[in-house]
Protein backbone atom coordinates (compact mmCIF):
# COMPACT_ATOMS: atom_id res chain seq x y z
CA UNK A 1 0.00 0.00 0.00
CA UNK A 2 1.74 3.40 -0.93
CA UNK A 3 1.19 6.76 0.66
CA UNK A 4 2.50 8.59 -1.95
CA UNK A 5 -1.14 9.66 -3.60
CA UNK A 6 -3.83 10.81 -1.13
CA UNK A 7 -7.24 10.56 -2.30
CA UNK A 8 -8.15 13.37 0.10
CA UNK A 9 -11.92 12.23 -0.04
CA UNK A 10 -15.07 13.30 2.22
CA UNK A 11 -15.10 10.33 3.82
CA UNK A 12 -17.97 9.75 6.56
CA UNK A 13 -16.71 9.39 10.41
CA UNK A 14 -15.00 6.70 10.60
CA UNK A 15 -15.44 4.51 14.19
CA UNK A 16 -12.03 3.69 15.86
CA UNK A 17 -12.92 -0.09 17.53
CA UNK A 18 -11.40 -1.57 20.49
CA UNK A 19 -9.05 -3.91 18.55
CA UNK A 20 -7.73 -1.17 16.24
CA UNK A 21 -7.17 1.21 19.22
CA UNK A 22 -5.33 -1.57 21.35
CA UNK A 23 -2.79 -1.89 18.01
CA UNK A 24 -2.29 1.80 18.13
CA UNK A 25 -1.54 1.98 22.20
CA UNK A 26 0.92 -0.90 21.62
CA UNK A 27 2.78 1.13 18.93
CA UNK A 28 2.92 4.20 20.32
CA UNK A 29 4.09 2.11 23.68
CA UNK A 30 6.82 0.55 21.64
CA UNK A 31 8.08 3.59 19.78
CA UNK A 32 8.05 6.33 22.28
CA UNK A 33 7.20 4.48 25.42
CA UNK A 34 4.53 6.30 25.73
CA UNK A 35 1.09 4.21 28.29
CA UNK A 36 -2.18 5.50 26.79
CA UNK A 37 -5.29 4.25 29.03
CA UNK A 38 -8.77 3.36 27.73
CA UNK A 39 -9.33 7.05 28.39
CA UNK A 40 -7.04 7.89 25.68
CA UNK A 41 -9.47 6.50 22.71
CA UNK A 42 -11.30 9.47 21.60
CA UNK A 43 -7.94 11.26 21.48
CA UNK A 44 -6.47 8.86 19.16
CA UNK A 45 -9.41 9.08 17.00
CA UNK A 46 -9.83 12.55 16.60
CA UNK A 47 -6.38 12.85 15.79
CA UNK A 48 -5.76 10.46 13.45
CA UNK A 49 -9.03 10.98 11.77
CA UNK A 50 -7.98 14.02 9.63
CA UNK A 51 -5.06 11.61 8.05
CA UNK A 52 -7.62 9.16 7.12
CA UNK A 53 -10.05 12.13 5.50
CA UNK A 54 -6.49 12.59 3.32
CA UNK A 55 -5.98 9.04 2.18
CA UNK A 56 -10.09 8.63 1.87
CA UNK A 57 -9.31 5.37 3.68
CA UNK A 58 -12.43 3.59 5.13
CA UNK A 59 -11.05 2.59 8.46
CA UNK A 60 -8.33 2.97 11.40
CA UNK A 61 -6.96 -0.61 10.69
CA UNK A 62 -6.47 0.34 6.64
CA UNK A 63 -4.02 3.62 8.24
CA UNK A 64 -2.15 1.29 10.49
CA UNK A 65 -1.31 -1.16 8.16
CA UNK A 66 -0.47 2.09 5.96
CA UNK A 67 2.18 3.23 8.91
CA UNK A 68 3.39 -0.20 9.70
CA UNK A 69 4.06 -0.98 6.32
CA UNK A 70 7.79 -1.14 4.88
CA UNK A 71 7.46 2.33 3.10
CA UNK A 72 5.22 4.34 5.43
CA UNK A 73 7.95 5.51 7.68
CA UNK A 74 7.27 9.19 6.65
CA UNK A 75 3.35 8.56 7.67
CA UNK A 76 4.41 6.63 10.78
CA UNK A 77 6.10 9.88 12.47
CA UNK A 78 3.08 11.67 11.35
CA UNK A 79 1.44 9.54 13.47
CA UNK A 80 3.58 9.98 16.24
CA UNK A 81 3.24 13.42 16.17
CA UNK A 82 -0.08 13.83 16.23
CA UNK A 83 -0.24 11.30 19.06
CA UNK A 84 2.06 12.91 21.41
CA UNK A 85 1.43 15.55 23.58
CA UNK A 86 3.81 19.50 23.42
CA UNK A 87 2.47 21.14 25.71
CA UNK A 88 5.13 24.06 26.85
CA UNK A 89 5.44 27.61 28.02
CA UNK A 90 7.95 29.41 27.99
CA UNK A 91 9.77 30.02 31.63
CA UNK A 92 7.39 27.40 32.97
CA UNK A 93 8.18 25.87 36.94
CA UNK A 94 10.12 29.77 37.33
CA UNK A 95 11.73 27.94 40.56
CA UNK A 96 13.89 25.94 37.99
CA UNK A 97 15.63 29.13 36.20
CA UNK A 98 15.91 30.78 39.34
CA UNK A 99 17.79 27.73 40.52
CA UNK A 100 19.79 27.85 37.12
CA UNK A 101 20.49 31.65 38.09
CA UNK A 102 21.44 30.89 41.53
CA UNK A 103 23.51 27.51 42.02
CA UNK A 104 24.27 26.20 38.78
CA UNK A 105 26.07 29.13 36.97
CA UNK A 106 28.10 29.96 40.04
CA UNK A 107 29.31 26.64 39.99
CA UNK A 108 30.73 26.92 36.62
CA UNK A 109 34.25 25.99 36.16
CA UNK A 110 35.65 28.93 34.74
CA UNK A 111 36.80 29.05 30.93
CA UNK A 112 34.63 25.48 30.54
CA UNK A 113 31.48 25.55 28.11
CA UNK A 114 27.96 25.52 30.32
CA UNK A 115 26.31 22.65 28.44
CA UNK A 116 22.57 21.94 28.79
CA UNK A 117 20.29 19.38 27.36
CA UNK A 118 16.53 19.97 27.01
CA UNK A 119 15.58 16.37 26.56
CA UNK A 120 12.06 16.64 25.58
CA UNK A 121 11.92 20.39 23.98
CA UNK A 122 8.82 20.27 22.25
CA UNK A 123 8.36 23.47 20.38
CA UNK A 124 10.94 25.53 21.79
CA UNK A 125 9.87 27.20 24.46
CA UNK A 126 12.35 25.47 27.44
CA UNK A 127 15.35 25.77 25.78
CA UNK A 128 14.93 29.41 24.24
CA UNK A 129 14.04 30.14 28.33
CA UNK A 130 17.58 28.82 28.94
CA UNK A 131 19.53 30.49 26.38
CA UNK A 132 18.05 34.24 27.40
CA UNK A 133 19.14 33.39 31.10
CA UNK A 134 22.26 32.28 29.99
CA UNK A 135 23.17 35.17 27.52
CA UNK A 136 22.44 37.56 30.20
CA UNK A 137 24.03 36.17 33.14
CA UNK A 138 27.29 34.54 32.15
CA UNK A 139 28.79 38.18 30.68
CA UNK A 140 30.09 36.02 27.22
CA UNK A 141 31.41 33.32 29.13
CA UNK A 142 31.11 30.20 26.69
CA UNK A 143 27.74 28.23 26.76
CA UNK A 144 25.88 25.30 24.96
CA UNK A 145 22.36 24.04 24.76
CA UNK A 146 21.01 21.30 23.04
CA UNK A 147 17.57 20.80 22.39
CA UNK A 148 15.65 17.17 21.43
CA UNK A 149 12.40 15.66 20.92
CA UNK A 150 10.67 12.82 19.38
CA UNK A 151 8.49 14.89 17.26
CA UNK A 152 9.86 16.02 14.00
CA UNK A 153 7.37 18.90 13.42
CA UNK A 154 7.56 20.46 16.60
CA UNK A 155 11.43 20.28 16.39
CA UNK A 156 10.65 22.54 13.22
CA UNK A 157 8.48 25.17 14.56
CA UNK A 158 11.41 25.53 17.17
CA UNK A 159 14.28 25.90 15.03
CA UNK A 160 12.22 28.35 13.38
CA UNK A 161 11.69 30.54 16.69
CA UNK A 162 8.31 32.04 15.49
CA UNK A 163 5.94 31.77 18.30
CA UNK A 164 2.43 33.25 18.67
CA UNK A 165 2.54 36.76 20.28
CA UNK A 166 -0.28 35.27 23.22
CA UNK A 167 3.25 33.78 24.59
CA UNK A 168 4.34 37.36 25.57
CA UNK A 169 2.95 37.34 28.79
CA UNK A 170 4.88 34.25 29.80
CA UNK A 171 8.19 35.97 28.68
CA UNK A 172 9.94 38.64 31.17
CA UNK A 173 9.76 42.50 30.07
CA UNK A 174 13.93 43.05 29.66
CA UNK A 175 14.10 39.57 28.32
CA UNK A 176 11.15 40.45 25.52
CA UNK A 177 13.29 43.42 24.75
CA UNK A 178 16.72 41.86 24.41
CA UNK A 179 16.31 38.75 22.37
CA UNK A 180 12.54 38.80 20.70
CA UNK A 181 11.20 40.99 17.98
CA UNK A 182 7.65 41.61 17.28
CA UNK A 183 6.22 40.62 13.73
CA UNK A 184 4.81 43.40 11.59
CA UNK A 185 2.96 43.13 8.07
CA UNK A 186 2.63 39.72 6.88
CA UNK A 187 4.12 38.51 10.41
CA UNK A 188 1.59 40.13 12.50
CA UNK A 189 0.72 38.25 15.69
CA UNK A 190 3.65 36.46 16.05
CA UNK A 191 6.96 36.63 18.26
CA UNK A 192 10.61 35.95 16.26
CA UNK A 193 13.37 35.02 19.06
CA UNK A 194 16.79 36.85 17.68
CA UNK A 195 18.83 35.14 15.94
CA UNK A 196 21.64 35.57 18.09
CA UNK A 197 20.03 32.94 20.57
CA UNK A 198 18.53 30.45 17.53
CA UNK A 199 22.00 30.16 16.66
CA UNK A 200 23.14 29.41 19.95
CA UNK A 201 20.63 26.48 20.19
CA UNK A 202 20.79 23.18 18.18
CA UNK A 203 18.23 20.73 17.49
CA UNK A 204 17.77 17.25 17.35
CA UNK A 205 15.67 14.44 16.41
CA UNK A 206 15.68 11.96 19.64
CA UNK A 207 13.01 9.62 20.65
CA UNK A 208 13.95 9.18 24.65
CA UNK A 209 13.12 5.20 24.16
CA UNK A 210 16.45 4.64 22.32
CA UNK A 211 20.35 5.12 22.84
CA UNK A 212 21.20 8.37 23.13
CA UNK A 213 22.88 10.00 20.10
CA UNK A 214 26.44 10.90 20.95
CA UNK A 215 26.02 14.17 22.34
CA UNK A 216 28.88 15.03 24.57
CA UNK A 217 28.43 15.09 28.80
CA UNK A 218 26.47 17.56 29.94
CA UNK A 219 26.30 19.90 33.21
CA UNK A 220 22.51 20.00 32.87
CA UNK A 221 19.63 17.93 31.64
CA UNK A 222 16.50 19.24 31.87
CA UNK A 223 13.70 16.45 31.78
CA UNK A 224 10.50 17.92 32.71
CA UNK A 225 6.85 16.86 32.17
CA UNK A 226 7.49 13.71 30.35
CA UNK A 227 7.73 10.79 32.64
CA UNK A 228 4.01 10.81 33.43
CA UNK A 229 3.23 9.42 30.20
CA UNK A 230 5.55 6.52 31.04
CA UNK A 231 5.40 3.36 32.93
CA UNK A 232 7.70 2.87 35.33
CA UNK A 233 10.18 0.56 33.68
CA UNK A 234 10.30 3.02 31.08
CA UNK A 235 10.96 5.79 33.78
CA UNK A 236 14.00 3.68 34.54
CA UNK A 237 15.41 3.09 31.29
CA UNK A 238 15.07 6.29 30.05
CA UNK A 239 16.39 8.03 33.33
CA UNK A 240 19.48 5.62 33.30
CA UNK A 241 19.97 6.68 29.41
CA UNK A 242 20.51 10.31 29.97
CA UNK A 243 21.86 9.99 33.08
CA UNK A 244 25.00 8.03 31.17
CA UNK A 245 25.51 12.01 29.70
CA UNK A 246 25.58 14.16 32.82
CA UNK A 247 28.77 14.83 34.42
CA UNK A 248 29.12 13.66 37.84
CA UNK A 249 27.85 16.25 39.90
CA UNK A 250 25.79 17.92 37.41
CA UNK A 251 21.91 18.71 37.93
CA UNK A 252 19.00 16.88 36.56
CA UNK A 253 15.92 19.00 36.70
CA UNK A 254 12.05 17.25 36.65
CA UNK A 255 9.09 18.48 36.64
CA UNK A 256 7.39 19.68 40.09
CA UNK A 257 5.02 16.70 39.39
CA UNK A 258 7.63 13.76 39.29
CA UNK A 259 9.56 12.15 41.66
CA UNK A 260 12.83 10.19 40.66
CA UNK A 261 11.82 7.72 43.68
CA UNK A 262 12.77 4.90 43.40
CA UNK A 263 13.83 5.18 39.68
CA UNK A 264 17.75 6.09 40.08
CA UNK A 265 20.38 5.51 42.70
CA UNK A 266 23.01 7.59 41.62
CA UNK A 267 21.32 10.90 42.35
CA UNK A 268 20.29 12.65 44.97
CA UNK A 269 17.49 15.17 45.63
CA UNK A 270 18.61 18.83 45.97
CA UNK A 271 15.61 20.59 46.34
CA UNK A 272 12.16 19.47 44.78
CA UNK A 273 12.01 18.39 41.11
CA UNK A 274 16.16 19.23 40.86
CA UNK A 275 18.36 16.16 41.55
CA UNK A 276 22.66 15.83 41.26
CA UNK A 277 24.30 13.38 40.04
CA UNK A 278 26.56 11.05 42.94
Amino acid sequence: MTVSAPLKSNTAAVVLHEKEFAQFRELIYRIAGISMSAAKKPLVASRLAKRLRYYGLASYAEYFQMITANNGKTELQMAVDLLTTNETHFFREPKHFEFLRRYIVPERQPGKTLRIWSAACSSGEEPYSIAMLLDEVLNGAPWEIVASDLSTQVLEKARSGLFPIERMPEIPPHYLSNYCLKGTGSQQGTLLIERKLRERVRFVHYNLTETPPKLGEFDVIFLRNVMIYFDQDTKRQVVSRLLSLLRPGGHFLVGHSETLNGINEDVRLVQPAVYRKL
